[in-house]
């Protein structure tokens, strides 16, 4: 039996300088539980899988708004992993994102890898609505299958919004029935680990970053707006990982740097 679950938060200013989460229901196999932050002002969130999801045919989904200057953390316990289930012709199991960040507001988006296994069929969507001032870290990994194994179908949709215009619309896709030469030389070049790491921040309108290589396999793109988008591939997720934070520390400090706060 397919599940169908939507997890939802909210985090709000409390009226003391600090983000309170007076919305937090868990759902199905995501349980979203309440996490000690390391950063100053931010409430943190850790989604902790209760089960085995998202299996084909599972709905899942997670609803997450960031009020007008709330600052968040949502992270993962462990990594997500992609399964075909215990039956045939369930259809594709899908996992969709909402995430909105408002005026002033901060939201680090920074879950663990999604694993594709061999057999799994999924589709995941995050969209995103950022007021003109909010402020948005997202990270998002993907291995193609486990280890010594194929990788499964795997649809992978990112469409960010900035006050009301588009930021970011991208579809990626890997395994059985995606377009031809996903696996080239043009695209993974036998690479079984992919990521992207998104930075929005209204510094980047004053000093707007160039587009450049960040060594053999990730590279650095300014967006139409005051964002930046990092791609990678890499051979395994330590790797990925590897190169994802380097960049994202490169970032910050730079961001550090020009606003006179480092």
């Amino acid at each position: 039996m397919s599940v169908r679950a939507t997890a939802r938060l909210r985090a709000e200013l409390d009226g003391r300088g600090s983000t309170a989460l007076p919305v937090l229901e868990s759902a199905g196999p995501l349980a979203l539980r309440r996490t000690r932050s390391l950063l100053p002002e931010h409430a943190r969130v850790t989604v902790v899988g209760a089960m085995s999801a998202p299996l084909n045919g599972d709905r899942l989904a997670i609803e997450a708004e960031v009020a007008d200057g709330a600052r968040l953390t949502v992270d993962a316990a462990a990594a997500t992993v992609a399964l075909p289930g215990p039956s045939t012709g369930t259809g594709p199991s899908t996992y969709a994102i909402h995430l909105n960040v408002g005026e002033r507001a901060t939201l680090h988006w920074l879950p663990e890898q999604l694993v594709s296994a061999h057999g799994s069929d999924l589709h995941q969507t995050t969209r995103v609505e950022l007021a003109p001032t909010a402020r948005l870290l997202l990270r998002e990994e993907q291995i193609l299958g486990r280890h010594g194994e194929p990788t499964g179908a795997l649809t992978t949709r990112l469409t960010v919004r900035r006050a009301g215009h588009p930021l970011l619309d991208q579809q990626l896709a890997y395994g059985p029935g995606a377009p031809g030469g996903w696996d080239g030389p043009a695209v993974l070049g036998g690479h079984r680990a992919v990521g992207q790491l998104l930075l929005a921040d209204p510094s980047f309108e004053d000093a707007p970053l160039p587009a450049r290589l960040l060594g053999p396999t990730a590279a650095l793109t300014p967006l139409a707006g005051p964002a930046v988008l990092v791609t990678a591939v890499a051979a395994d997720a330590r790797l990925l990982r590897e190169i994802l934070d380097g960049a994202l520390h490169e970032l910050l400090d730079g961001l550090k740097a020009d606003t006179g706060n480092g």
